[in-house]
C-alpha cells in the first residue's frame, strides 16, 4: 500500500467522481486552507453543525443515541463549540473512495494550535458520502471555526490489489450521507 501523490488525487477525482466538488489547488486567501495538496485534500466544513449540550442531562450511549444531546446550528459563517466540548459537523465534500483505496483524515495543524481536535474515522474501500467529523474544543475557552474553510486533511492509500470485502460490502450503515448522521449499532 503507497500513499498517493497530488497528481493521482487530481485524475481520480476526474475520471471517478472521488470528490466533489473538487478544488485543483490549495486555497488559502486568508481562509483555513482547503484543496488539493502534495499527498492529500484538504476537506472543507459545511454549514451545519451539531453541538454537544447538557440542558436535558441526557446520557451518550452509542447504542441508544439521544438527539435532545445537540443544538442544531445551520447557515452562519462560522460556529461557536463551548469550552472542553465538541460539534459534529459533515465536509462540504461529498467522496467516493475506489475499491482499492483507503482514506486517512487528520486534523490541520491550524487549529490543532488552538486545541481543536479533528476526530474521524478511515475512509474504507467503496464507501461514499459526506464524511461526518467531530471537532472537540480542549480548551477552557469557545472555539470558532468556520463553515466553508478547511478542516481536515484526507490522506490517500492506494493497495496494490482489492480487499476480499469492502465497505459496502459488509454493512454501509454510514454509507451515502449528505447530512450529520448520528451512531448506529
Amino acid at each position: 500500500m503507497s500513499i498517493q501523490p497530488d497528481h493521482w488525487i487530481k485524475k481520480m477525482a476526474k475520471d471517478q467522481n472521488m470528490i466533489e466538488p473538487f478544488e485543483e489547488r490549495l486555497v488559502r486567501n486568508g481562509k483555513v486552507s482547503y484543496g488539493l495538496s502534495s499527498y492529500g485534500y484538504d476537506l472543507r466544513v459545511a454549514d451545519e453543525f451539531k453541538i454537544f449540550t447538557n440542558v436535558h442531562s441526557a446520557v451518550v450511549d452509542p447504542k441508544q443515541f439521544d438527539e435532545k444531546s445537540f443544538v442544531d446550528v445551520k447557515g452562519k459563517g462560522h460556529v461557536l463549540i463551548p469550552p472542553n466540548s465538541f460539534a459534529l459537523t459533515r465536509s462540504l465534500e461529498y467522496l467516493r473512495i475506489p475499491k482499492n483505496v483507503l482514506g486517512l483524515c487528520i486534523g490541520k495543524s491550524t487549529y490543532a494550535r488552538c486545541g481543536i481536535i479533528v476526530n474521524v474515522t478511515p475512509l474504507q474501500p467503496e464507501w461514499e458520502g459526506s464524511l461526518i467529523i467531530e471537532i472537540s474544543n480542549t480548551t477552557p475557552l469557545p472555539a470558532k471555526i468556520y463553515a466553508g474553510e478547511g478542516i481536515a486533511e484526507i490522506l490517500f492509500f492506494q493497495a496494490e490489489e482489492h480487499p476480499e470485502k469492502t465497505y459496502k460490502e459488509l454493512s454501509g450503515i454510514y454509507s451515502h450521507q449528505k447530512s450529520i448522521v448520528l451512531p448506529k449499532v
